[in-house]
């Protein structure tokens, strides 16, 4: 098992959307190496912190739950709808005189865990000595998709069970 942190703004997806909807898929992850932590990395049962990025005073940046891969990748269907905010021309292509899907974007079907009581803001994560490394700490860490470490996610997941 491997585990990762996801991002989502909180006031575009949050983790209560997540537990509402119970299962979506992730789609409109537009980096070529979070694409492939999806594609190749990601395995069914895999555990993701859920992490709200660009918070506000009454909800601040940081990890407020836990979710799960229950779909192994795919393709990311929003890249073909042009009415999405997602949709990417290049994933079109003309061929012998008929459009055809040519799927640049993937992604995985995450399922809801648990939402915790108070979300680990990201100035918590940054100065507790357990976290040192944690890739969504570092200066200019931007990945909507990052590995976490066992160590890591270990140490947040027994910390919220208190």
């Amino acid at each position: 098992m491997r585990y990762w942190l996801i991002k989502s703004e909180g006031d575009c997806y949050s983790i209560d959307d997540l537990r509402r909807d119970k299962t979506i898929p992730w789609e409109g992850v537009r980096n070529y190496q979070a694409r492939n932590f999806m594609r190749d990395d990601m395995q069914v049962g895999d555990l993701a912190l859920f992490y709200h990025s660009n918070g506000t005073p009454k909800a601040p940046t940081g990890v407020y739950g836990i979710a799960k891969v229950v779909h192994k990748a795919h393709p990311d269907l929003s890249q073909f709808d042009k009415r999405d905010i997602h949709y990417d021309p290049k994933a079109l292509r003309q061929a012998q005189g008929k459009l055809e899907k040519n799927p640049i974007w993937e992604c995985v079907d995450f399922s809801f865990v648990k939402k915790f009581k108070e979300p680990i803001t990201l100035q918590a994560i940054k100065f507790d000595p357990a976290l040192k490394g944690i890739m969504v700490a570092e200066q200019g860490s931007r990945l909507s998709i990052q590995p976490v470490s066992d160590k890591h996610f270990r140490h947040i997941a027994e910390r919220m069970a208190l």
